[in-house]
């Protein structure tokens, strides 16, 4: 697993598109390479290394995902119903999986349709 920071700088020799996942979840990632999708994890995105064609895993507060949008990258929602009986709990790959967790795209744009990108 990778660090448990936010990476703070992108390397000139990265490649483009890159694939994020956003979570402090070791099961969403272990959930995500099951599903054939590898990416680099970060706890928290710095929207700054975002460039056009990345795209982004996760769950993200929606000014960042209309972010990751206007900076012309892809969101992908890790979407799960967690049940009252589960929250606040780790959830494991196999868990996640018997609660039908799912990637669904958004196209995130707030109403004003301006974004302030940061930096």
């Amino acid at each position: 697993m990778n660090p448990p920071h936010a990476i703070a700088a992108r390397s000139a020799a990265s490649p483009s598109p890159r694939r994020w996942l956003v979570s402090r979840h070791p099961g969403a990632q272990l959930w995500l390479q099951h599903h054939g999708i590898v990416a680099t994890t970060v706890h928290h995105l710095d929207p700054t290394l975002i460039s056009p064609g990345d795209q982004v895993y996760g769950t993200l507060p929606l000014h960042l995902a209309a972010e990751v949008c206007a900076r012309g990258a892809r969101f992908f929602f890790l979407a799960l119903d967690v049940p009252v009986s589960l929250r606040g709990q780790e959830i494991d790959m196999q868990t996640m999986i018997a609660l039908g967790a799912r990637l669904e795209e958004f196209i995130v744009l707030p109403a004003s349709g301006h974004v302030t990108a940061t930096g």
